[in-house]
């Protein structure tokens, strides 16, 4: 039997063999780093039988091409055989290629990476002048609706000095298309490949086009690690080479079973399962490793930090610690996205706040490396203090003075109706803390501190009902000499977000935008209430701001039920304040240093300030089609319940 498995195995080696030496349809590429050429593509110097029909390439010098028909060759930069899709090249002029390509006639047709992309109509205009063409429509904002423009620029690859190509939708009309522009031709293009149209590929994939086959399918034999062929005794269909096919077992001309050819294909099969046995194990162990390596890489980055970071001296826990201070996780403060707060005790006996980082929002370490670095090195009355940290390999923790009180948000927000009012003096008196807390951060330390994400659930009372402000996770630092802070992302919660953080238009990122955060906080705190809430029984009240600024600068009674002159008083001040606060563009609101001294001053020094709010939409925004592109990547954090305790 041993000497017949032997045999077995020369046999398949050697019919390997003859196979290669007789093989007329092999894999190939045009270039080293080209798109891997096989079926159901065949270059064009290979026998028709090694391709499908209209899955001709052709090799361009370094380059792979294909020809469609009624368009003409268009260079391909990738083939994924297994999601059946091509992406061609990007490196010549966009614009030209999307001009030619037609798909009608070919077994392609356009893909996108949204299911929700439907074909526009886009028409090419051939214009005397370079002059941008605009359109203006009317979308909601805050409440409101603006006018935008939207601008659509000259494609530079295609014009020359007499002639300037534009792309524009074919919705526009004839009276919004100026009479120096003549339609040349109308294409049928999926929404993102708009972009492509303008050069915007060497970033975004998914505006580059992508041509999609269903037929053949040899996508489950590709996934399954198959080599897809064309049957030979049917015409346009396909086999998978890995599965035992009827015609290697049985004769069909004698009809009994062929026994050499039994054990030839067990023998066949048995090795190409061990071999993607083996393929599978490796491909495992190679994703397990580059996952360790990166966690590692990770973990020596934290490490790295704390060792610098020792200086600052909070104190570093092991997670056994943790577990100690907080008796095994037994009482649960609350909980966010970021993970979970529980109450504990220091071995001095101290309670503290323990906040629990989830793994997944650790990430790479940097939101860790950046609340730690932040306000560990902070000493202020007015800002919740770093006890410790914990960093034990994956695990980490952050350990905070104790805050009996809880957060603002609890004596501000209604929960099922019952809410815990301060009074006015208290209220106040929180203010002008807050206020003095982010003026320190911006001036009192060696480098300003820019917090990002001022809201009601990042401000902590102890049992003083003294303000301190926490939750450092989005903060980043500034030298005082800088007054603008570049920032890939936007970053905060929604409702407490300046506008330059989202919209470029409005003025540039600095520590003026803890400004407008700030005053949105206070007039939640005035409002007791959030500042857009539709529950509310009078439409005009459902944007608190803008409400409130019409009663004043109507002078009229500010409407919150005030008895007591001097609490009127402290309203009316609080709500004046926090308007200049929230000024649309940064250049008009005060620094904190103003605002503190607005707080603390005389009602009679106040003036009241500029509408905030007729800066929001003018008829002169202008949304160019280029910055449609960059969009607003804007990274919101969800409000969590008033019941749960944010540190």
């Amino acid at each position: 039997m041993g000497r017949l498995g032997a045999l077995c195995t020369i046999l398949f080696f050697v019919f390997l063999d003859i196979g290669a030496s007789k093989d007329d349809c092999p894999t190939s590429r045009c270039s080293p780093n080209g798109p891997e050429i096989r079926f159901p593509f065949r270059r064009s110097d290979h026998p028709e039988y090694c391709g499908y029909p209209g899955f001709e390439l052709a090799c361009q010098g370094n380059d792979t091409a294909i020809k469609l028909p009624s368009s003409g060759v268009f260079p391909i930069a990738h083939i994924d055989y297994a999601g059946q899709m091509l992406r061609l090249e990007s490196k010549f002029c966009p614009a030209s290629i999307l001009l030619k390509l037609d798909v009608s006639n070919s077994p392609f047709r356009f893909y996108s990476y949204s299911l929700e992309d439907e074909p526009d109509n886009w028409t090419f205009l051939n214009c005397s002048t370079a002059d941008s063409i605009t359109k203006t429509i009317i979308q909601p904002f805050n409440s409101r609706y603006v006018y935008v423009d939207y601008r659509y620029d000259e494609i530079d690859c295609l014009s020359e000095s007499d002639n300037h190509i534009f792309a524009v939708p074919s919705s526009l009309s004839l009276v919004e298309i100026p009479k120096s522009c003549t339609p040349i031709k109308t294409i049928q293009v999926i929404w993102p490949y708009i972009y492509y149209l303008y050069g915007y590929s060497s970033r975004y994939d998914e505006y580059v086009p992508t041509l999609k086959w269903e037929s053949p399918d040899c996508a489950p034999c590709e996934t399954r690690r198959g080599i897809c062929r064309p049957n030979n005794s049917k015409s346009h269909e396909t086999i998978c080479l890995y599965q035992p096919q009827r015609n290697l077992l049985l004769d069909h001309h004698k009809g009994r079973i062929c026994k050499k050819r039994l054990i030839i294909g067990a023998v066949v099969l048995g090795i190409l399962v061990l071999l993607a046995t083996t393929a599978i194990a490796i491909k495992v162990c190679h994703s397990w490793l580059l996952k360790r390596e990166k966690e590692k890489e990770s973990q020596l980055k934290v490490e790295k930090f704390l060792e610098d970071y020792k200086a600052l001296k909070p104190m570093r826990y092991s997670y056994a610690d943790i577990k100690k201070i907080t008796n095994q996780f037994k009482t649960k403060l609350g909980e966010g996205g970021y993970g979970s707060v529980f109450k504990g005790f220091l071995p001095n006996g101290v309670p503290v706040a323990v906040k629990i980082l989830l793994r997944s929002i650790g990430g790479n370490g940097e939101d860790f490396v950046n609340e730690v670095g932040t306000i560990g090195r902070i000493h202020h009355v007015h800002v919740v203090r770093l006890l410790g940290f914990c960093a034990d390999g994956f695990k980490r923790a952050l350990i905070y003075e104790f805050m009996p009180n809880e957060s603002l948000a609890k004596f501000i927000f209604s929960v099922d109706g019952r809410s815990t009012w301060l009074g006015w003096d208290r209220l106040h008196n929180v203010a002008i803390g807050i206020a003095r807390g982010i003026e320190y951060l911006h001036q009192g330390c060696d480098q300003r501190i820019l917090h990002f994400d001022i809201k009601p659930h990042n401000v902590l009372l102890d049992d003083n009902f003294c303000p301190k402000i926490s939750d450092f996770g989005l903060a980043k630092l500034c030298s005082k000499e800088q007054s603008i802070v570049s920032m890939t992302a936007a970053r905060g919660t929604a409702g407490y977000i300046a506008p330059e953080v989202c919209y470029r238009n409005s003025g540039n990122v600095s520590y003026k935008s803890d400004v407008y955060s700030f005053g949105m906080l206070l007039l939640e705190m005035v409002g007791g209430r959030k500042n857009m809430d539709a529950t509310v029984e009078n439409t005009s009240q459902v944007y608190f701001p803008e409400w409130i600024y019409n009663r004043l600068y109507q002078e009229e009674e500010i409407g919150l039920h005030i008895i007591e002159e001097n609490d009127a008083i402290i309203a009316r001040k609080l709500t004046i304040a926090a308007l200049w606060c929230i000024q649309w563009y940064p250049v008009d609101r005060p620094s904190m240093k103003s605002v503190v001294q607005m707080l603390e001053g005389s009602m009679e020094n106040l003036v009241m300030p500029p509408n905030p709010f007729t800066s929001a939409g003018p008829p002169n925004t202008h949304v160019a089609l280029s910055d449609r592109r960059l969009g607003t990547n804007l990274t919101t954090i969800p409000e969590p319940n008033s019941e749960q305790e944010e540190v």
